[in-house]
C-alpha cells in the first residue's frame, strides 16, 4: 500500500509546478491552498512513474503578487513614453485587470520511491530526476507527515548511527533523528552557536551516545571544566600549582621537552626586539647541544642518526641556560687585550625570561614536572593515558586546561593534538584505533590566520594539518565555537557537518551560510530565531537537512545559564571572597 495517497481534489494540494531551475522549483498556487505552505515544511511533487515518485522539497519562500502592479508600471511607461512623443495623454484612462500570482518556491531535498507489490519504501539525498511542468504538488501535513518522518527515521536508523534527537516537523516528537556516526566523524564536524544556545548540551549528548560504544575513543580539549561532571568520561587535567608532586594519575605533566623549536622559541623568544633573530640562533643551538649530549651519553645512536632539533628528547634546560648565558657574558681576545665577544650582553631579557618560567609554578607542569616525567620513556606513558589504556572501561577523555596561563594556551592546546597526531601517523595501519578530538570554545586557539600572533599560530599548524590529513590517519575533528566568523577559514571549510544552533551575530551568519552547500544557503535565514537546543543540521551525516530538536543529555555539562534575576531574589547569599583571592593568588581552581 503506498504511502502518500493524495489526489487532485485533496486537502493537501497546493498546485502546480510552473518553473523549474536545476534543485530550485517555483510552484503556482491559488490563495486558499497558499495558507497551507509554511517557509520550512515539507511538499511532495509527484514525478512520472508507477507507482510514482515522490519528489520532496524543502518551502523556502511563500509569495503573494498582485498582478495589477506589474500592469500598471507597463502601462505607465507606454504612457509616458507616448506623452512625450506626441504631447497627448487621452486614451490611457484604463484600469488593468486585478488578478493575483501565488507562487511557492521550494528546493528539492531527496526522493521518496517505493516499489509496487514489495514492501520497499525509502528515503534518499539523491535527486533522481526533476519534475515536468504542471506535475502536482501536496503540502506534507498530518498523518502524511508522521508516516514520512517514519519512513526518514528507520532510514536514517542503522548500525552505525547515533540519535540526537527528533525532527521538529513532526509535531508528536515520534521521528527520531539519527546521525550516521562515521560520517560525521570522519568527515570532520563542527557545532556552531551563540552563548546560551545548546551548545554544551549537544556536545554532551554526542559523547553520551559514543561512550555506549565499547571501544569509542575520543578527547575533549576542555578549556573552563565545563565537562567535569560526565561520570562515564575519563577525566584528566593539566597540573596546577597545587599538583607538582605527580601523586595524582588523573593529573597531566606535559614535559617542555616535547615542544617543537617553533614552540620553544615562541615560549621564550620575543620578536618584537631588536636582537630577536639573534636569540633564537643561539637558542636552537643550545636546545641541539643539550639534546645530543644526552643521546651520546645514553647510548642512542640509532636515535642520533635521525636526529632533528624537533625531535622529542629530554634535555636539561640548566644546560641551555649555561650555553646562552657563555655567549651572553663572553670575552675574546683582541689585539689590544680582552674585548667583548660577537654576542655580548643581548641575551639578558632571554635568560631573564627563561629563569622567571622555570622558576613559576603556573607553568610548572612544562618545567617542574616530577623526576618520573624526565625519562626517556615517560613520552609512551603520557601517550597511552590520552589515548587510552587496553581493556580501560572509559574511552571518553575529557583534559581539562582550566589552570592553563592564557598566555600559552594554544600552544599548549595544539601540544596535545600534536603528539596524538604524530602517534597516530607512526602507528601500524592495522592495529590504528580512530581517534577524534572535540574543540570546546575552538575560537580561543583557533582563530583565522590573519589574526594570529606568534602563540596562536603553532597551535593552528597542528590543526590545520590535522584538518587536511588526519582522516587518512584516524584522527577526526569536532570544532565547537560560539563565534564561527572568528575561527580559522581552513579548518570550517574541511568540514561536512555543521550542527548549527541559534546565531544571532550578523557575521556568524554570514560566514554558515559561505560553508553551506549553495542550494541550501537559504536555510541560514532562521538561524537567529532557533529556540534552545534546536539545530540546524546540515551534512553528510544526516538524512534530511532540516531543524532538530536536541534530546537533554542524562549528564549535563556545568555551563548552564545563571538566572541573574533568581539568584538576585535569593535571601542571604553567602560568597568566599577570601577563599577565591586565595584561589587567585595561588592559580589554582582546586576550591571551585
Amino acid at each position: 500500500m503506498p504511502v502518500f495517497n493524495f489526489t487532485y481534489d485533496s486537502p493537501y494540494f497546493l498546485g502546480d509546478v510552473v518553473d523549474v531551475d536545476t534543485r530550485n522549483v517555483t510552484i503556482n498556487a491559488k490563495l486558499e491552498k497558499l495558507r497551507n505552505a509554511h517557509v520550512g515544511s515539507l511538499v511532495a511533487i509527484k514525478a512520472a512513474g508507477t507507482p510514482p515518485e515522490w519528489l520532496i522539497s524543502i518551502v523556502t519562500r511563500v509569495i503573494k503578487t498582485s498582478i495589477s502592479d506589474a500592469v500598471i508600471s507597463q502601462e505607465e511607461s507606454k504612457k509616458n513614453k507616448a506623452i512625450e512623443q506626441t504631447g497627448d495623454n487621452t486614451g490611457w484612462e484604463t484600469q488593468p485587470l486585478m488578478t493575483e500570482i501565488n507562487s511557492v518556491k521550494v528546493l528539492l531535498i531527496g526522493t521518496y520511491r517505493e516499489k509496487e507489490g514489495v514492501e520497499k519504501k525509502y528515503f534518499t539525498r539523491s535527486i533522481l530526476t526533476v519534475p515536468d511542468i504542471e506535475s502536482e504538488c501536496y503540502t506534507l501535513e498530518g498523518k502524511e507527515l508522521e508516516k514520512f518522518m517514519n519512513i526518514v527515521s528507520e532510514k536514517s536508523k542503522g548500525e552505525h548511527t547515533l540519535d540526537i534527537g527528533h525532527y521538529t516537523l513532526d509535531p508528536e516528537a515520534k521521528a527520531k533523528a539519527y546521525l550516521e556516526g562515521n560520517k560525521l566523524f570522519q568527515r570532520h564536524a563542527a557545532l556552531l552557536g551563540s552563548t546560551g544556545s545548546g551548545k554544551s548540551w549537544a556536545v554532551a549528548k554526542i559523547l553520551e551516545k559514543a561512550a555506549q560504544l565499547p571501544t569509542s575513543n575520543i578527547i575533549v580539549f576542555d578549556l573552563h571544566g565545563e565537562y567535569k561532571t560526565l561520570d562515564y568520561a575519563k577525566q584528566l587535567r593539566i597540573a596546577g600549582p597545587d599538583d607538582l608532586d605527580g601523586g595524582d594519575r588523573s593529573v597531566l605533566f606535559l614535559p617542555y621537552w616535547l615542544l617543537n623549536a617553533d614552540e620553544l622559541q615562541t615560549m621564550f623568544v620575543d620578536r618584537s626586539e631588536f636582537t630577536a633573530h639573534n636569540q633564537a640562533l643561539v637558542f636552537y643551538e643550545a636546545v641541539i647541544k643539550a639534546k645530543k649530549d644526552v643521546l651520546t651519553k645514553e647510548g642512542k645512536t640509532q636515535v642520533l642518526k635521525s636526529f632533528t632539533i624537533d625531535s622529542p628528547v629530554p634535555f636539561s634546560l640548566e644546560s641551555v641556560l649555561k650555553n646562552i648565558q657563555f655567549y651572553d657574558e663572553q670575552m675574546v681576545q683582541g689585539d689590544r687585550g680582552l674585548k667583548q665577544g660577537k654576542f655580548f650582553g643581548q641575551f639578558s631579557r632571554l635568560l631573564v625570561r627563561l629563569e622567571s618560567k622555570i622558576s613559576d609554578k603556573r607553568y610548572g607542569f612544562l618545567f617542574q614536572a616530577p623526576p618520573a616525567y624526565h625519562r626517556y620513556n615517560s613520552m609512551h606513558q603520557l601517550a597511552e593515558n590520552l589515548m587510552g589504556f587496553k581493556g580501560e572501561k572509559k574511552q571518553i577523555k575529557i583534559i581539562d586546561f582550566s589552570e592553563v596561563p592564557a598566555d600559552i594556551l594554544p600552544v599548549i592546546v595544539g601540544l596535545a593534538a600534536r603528539l596524538i597526531y604524530q602517534v597516530q601517523f607512526w602507528m601500524d595501519a592495522d592495529k590504528r584505533q580512530p581517534i577524534a578530538f572535540i574543540c570546546d570554545e575552538a575560537h580561543q586557539y583557533l582563530p583565522k590566520r590573519s589574526e594570529t600572533n606568534s602563540i596562536e599560530r603553532r597551535a593552528l599548524e597542528n590543526f590545520e594539518k590535522i584538518a587536511k590529513e588526519g582522516r587518512k590517519y584516524g584522527v577526526g575533528l569536532f570544532v565547537v565555537s560560539q563565534r564561527p566568523s572568528e575561527v580559522s577559514d581552513t579548518i570550517l571549510s574541511q568540514c561536512n557537518n555543521f550542527i548549527v544552533l541559534r546565531l544571532t551575530n550578523a557575521e556568524d551568519q554570514a560566514i554558515v551560510k559561505k560553508l553551506l552547500p549553495e542550494s541550501l544557503e537559504t536555510f541560514a535565514d532562521i538561524l537567529p530565531v532557533l529556540e534552545i537546543g534546536e539545530a540546524l543540521i546540515v551534512g553528510d551525516s544526516v538524512l534530511l537537512p532540516t531543524k532538530i530538536k536536541i534530546s537533554e543529555p542524562r549528564c549535563k555539562p556545568s555551563s548552564a545559564t545563571i538566572d541573574f534575576w533568581k539568584e538576585w531574589s535569593a535571601k542571604d547569599k553567602e560568597t568566599d571572597i577570601v577563599q577565591a583571592v586565595e584561589n587567585m593568588r595561588k592559580q589554582s581552581r582546586r576550591n571551585l
